[in-house]
């Protein structure tokens, strides 16, 4: 994915309604099914001084989102991972990925 446009952003809607801004990173296709990865959209919180405060990249609630790329109607929508393992081995991929162009 080109960076030179800067990073790509969708906002999602789930069960509830609720709306989420999230941060492409990367995609991949992993046996037979497409995966794309994620980071919540965030902004710095403010301090009492206005001051930004840097989001703990460490807290659950802003790590790696992987949503599975499904057809259902003729139509491409998100859909969470089938089970743990699932998710464990798709992370896995991505994480060779990210560490591979590192290198």
């Amino acid at each position: 994915m080109s960076e030179e446009f800067g990073p790509d952003f969708i906002t999602v809607t789930d069960e509830d309604g609720n709306e989420f801004e999230l941060e492409h990173l990367d995609t991949l296709e992993y046996k037979g099914n497409i995966y794309m990865a994620f980071f919540p959209a965030v902004e710095g919180e403010e301090n009492e001084n206005g001051e930004f405060i840097d989001v703990d990249p460490d807290d659950e609630e802003y790590g790696m989102v992987i949503m599975k790329v499904i057809e259902e109607n003729g139509e491409e929508l998100f859909s969470t991972l089938d089970s743990e393992e699932e998710e464990q081995e798709v992370y896995e991929q991505f994480m060779e990925r990210l560490f591979a162009d590192e290198e």
